[in-house]
């Protein structure tokens, strides 16, 4: 491997590959957002110049016959139900994600995003029918305006991931995980409403033939059979059992991605990788090449080879195209005007700007009232209220409600409703967080941030007595590094934590070894080399050196670099020999494991897993953000 070079803006030439899967997430979400919002206007612009050629398109039959069975809707049919299927696995995927390894994973954390997801979804509801009562009888499931409640309770994604990206300053990991897991809880329930409220003469053969393959799903699940063709085709079985049966199929894609497993790439499975892959470079044959790439493959996760493989489809062509398909309204000389004074139009307005964010915030805060604490945000009130206003941008899963509960002109004021929402609360949320950047550095860094404690990644606490540390002991910043003394990368990060302690009189800084013997054969050696030399008071000339020299790092030269040092050559060179302190670097190995770390460097910012590019920009940044949250809690 050759090193890295550095680029002239500091940035190192991996920084741009190397994010967390939830922030590649939000990205792709928020590029999205403006590509849905263009969509949205191209259909507003369509139906207004040409009605009849954007009904036309959208309500032509297609039929897929297989021998004798046959299923059929219009197009926009099949975007709505068939395609849709395909976001609602994305979002599923990324849920499980968050719950298997992300800011989820501690399930105390799950419960108040949880139910304040609930509370924004009830409080919209209850203002929608409370507008609506007078114009018929206030039955959920009565037609009239009453009916057409689901429309005004469920938030969009890709609009309130984008807008608060937007409109919003950085926000933490906390946040996003926050919103995720209330976008997600509305996903959820809308869902279950569409499958329990809108979807009238429900079969019930075809539904307990869908159970009855989902069971089936289930045992291939826990046989952790991994062949992606066996899953497709019961996927599909199920989707078409539940069309069948009347209720709509787009849940099958959000259960789906819910059971699919999200997990680290073990150290031990990139091993056996990197061995395939030496087999197939000795010998280039397509069996080889078949089983290398079977075995990078299984050192993924599922969850993320599959988030990898349809994320970028439904952002940027399932969802656009879904409101392509759905966002038209004729805006006659007097629809406005009417529509403005339509319950249907008023309360999905009203429920979303007021209820939403309300919603949220207030069920939050009596959660943590009543806890005492015990449950809280991740995050300051003013970030929580600030997700609230972005929650209640409601243009995907509203629109598909919509078309479900209303027909003719009271679609029409139902997606006028859904329009104007989702422009109020952009409104909205734009002047939340122009208010919160107007605040003192300190108390903006509280509203934020909050007092909750963030997860701790790093199973192995820092040992003064025992760890290599840089910088003063008792400091309130620590940045752990695992790094390998062969590790290109680990060389290129060297300099950025010299600047770092240099610029940051606050921070220590904590080597700990993880040498990665299938790739770098000399690292582990090295690695015992600098013990060696610790021994004899100088672990840090050491490792500056060999970092210097990451050529050259066999015996000979580490013998070499020892007389250089001034060190007992021969003391040394026995603790080489016998392998003395092969025990003390893999004891940092095996914490390593622990902390499911697997490359080099992986750094760890007291105890949070730091996540992205290793330049300075992106190190101090993280390094900033825990001085705020330090300064926080003194």
């Amino acid at each position: 491997m050759t090193a890295a070079t550095s680029h002239d803006n500091g940035r190192t030439p991996w920084s741009t590959h190397l994010r967390t899967p939830l922030r590649a997430f939000v990205n792709t979400e928020t590029r999205s957002a403006a590509i849905l919002f263009a969509a949205a206007l191209a259909a507003l612009l369509w139906v207004n110049v040409d009605a009849s050629s954007y009904d036309d398109l959208w309500g032509k039959l297609l039929t897929i016959r297989l021998g004798d069975h046959q299923l059929g809707q219009d197009l926009r049919g099949w975007v709505n139900d068939g395609l849709m299927t395909f976001f609602f696995f994305v979002v599923g995927l990324e849920a499980r994600r968050e719950i298997d390894m992300g800011e989820l994973r501690e399930r105390y954390r799950l419960t108040l995003p949880f139910l304040a997801g609930l509370g924004g979804m009830v409080l919209p509801v209850v203002l929608y029918l409370a507008i609506n009562a007078s114009s018929g009888a206030l039955h959920l499931g009565a037609q009239g305006t009453t009916h057409g409640w689901g429309a005004a309770m469920s938030t969009d994604t890709a609009f309130a991931l984008g807008m608060l990206a937007l409109v919003g300053p950085r926000f933490p990991d906390r946040l996003r995980a926050f919103v995720l897991t209330v976008v997600v809880v509305d996903d959820i329930v809308a869902l279950l409403v569409i499958a329990t409220v809108y979807s009238d003469d429900i079969t019930m053969r075809p539904l307990v033939e869908a159970i009855a393959v989902f069971a089936l799903l289930l045992v291939v699940r826990a046989m952790r059979i991994r062949n992606g063709l066996v899953y497709l085709v019961l996927g599909v079985a199920i989707w078409i059992a539940m069309f069948d049966s009347g209720i709509d199929p787009v849940v099958v894609g959000l259960a789906l991605g819910l059971l699919t497993y999200a997990y680290p790439a073990a150290r031990a499975d990139l091993e056996r990788a990197t061995q395939e892959f030496r087999q197939f470079r000795e010998q280039p044959t397509p069996e080889l090449a078949r089983r290398a790439r079977s075995q990078l493959e299984a050192a993924i996760s599922p969850n993320e080879r599959l988030a990898q493989l349809y994320h970028p489809w439904t952002s940027y062509l399932v969802v656009p195209l879904f409101a392509l398909a759905n966002a038209g309204i004729p805006l006659g000389g007097s629809f406005l005007a009417d529509a403005f004074t339509s319950p249907i139009t008023l309360g999905i307005f009203i429920a979303y700007v007021v209820g939403k964010p309300v919603g949220i915030a207030a069920t939050s805060w009596v959660l943590t009232g009543v806890t005492r604490g015990g449950l809280r945000p991740p995050v300051g009130w003013a970030s929580v209220l600030g997700s609230g206003t972005a929650a209640g941008i409601g243009f995907t899963v509203s629109l598909l409600i919509a078309s479900l509960a209303f027909t003719g002109v009271d679609l029409r004021y139902a997606k006028a409703g859904v329009l104007a929402a989702a422009l109020g609360s952009s409104v909205l949320a734009f002047l939340v967080f122009r208010a919160i950047e107007l605040l003192p550095a300190q108390r903006r860094a509280v509203a934020l941030l909050g007092i909750s404690e963030a997860i701790i990644d790093l199973a192995d606490p820092v040992d003064p007595e025992r760890d290599h540390i840089r910088g003063p002991h008792e400091a309130p910043i620590t940045l752990v590094e695992y790094g390998d003394l062969e590790c290109p990368y680990c060389n290129q990060a060297e300099p950025v934590v010299r600047r770092l302690l240099r610029d940051y009189g606050d921070m220590r800084y904590v080597w700990r070894h993880l040498p990665l013997d299938d790739v770098h054969p000399h690292a582990r050696l090295a690695a015992e080399a600098t013990e060696a030399a610790d021994e004899q008071g100088a672990f840090w000339e050491m490792h500056d050196l060999l970092f210097e020299h990451q050529d050259a790092l066999r015996k000979a030269d580490l013998l070499r670099y020892a007389e250089q040092l001034g060190l007992d050559v021969e003391r040394f060179k026995e603790a080489l020999v016998s392998r003395e302190f092969a025990g003390r670097v893999e004891s940092d190995v095996d914490s390593a494991d622990l902390s499911g770390v697997s490359g080099t460097p992986t750094f760890f910012v007291n105890g949070r897993r730091h996540h992205g590019a290793f330049d300075l920009p992106s190190l101090k940044a993280a390094v900033k953000a825990e001085r705020a949250r330090v300064a926080i809690r003194t």
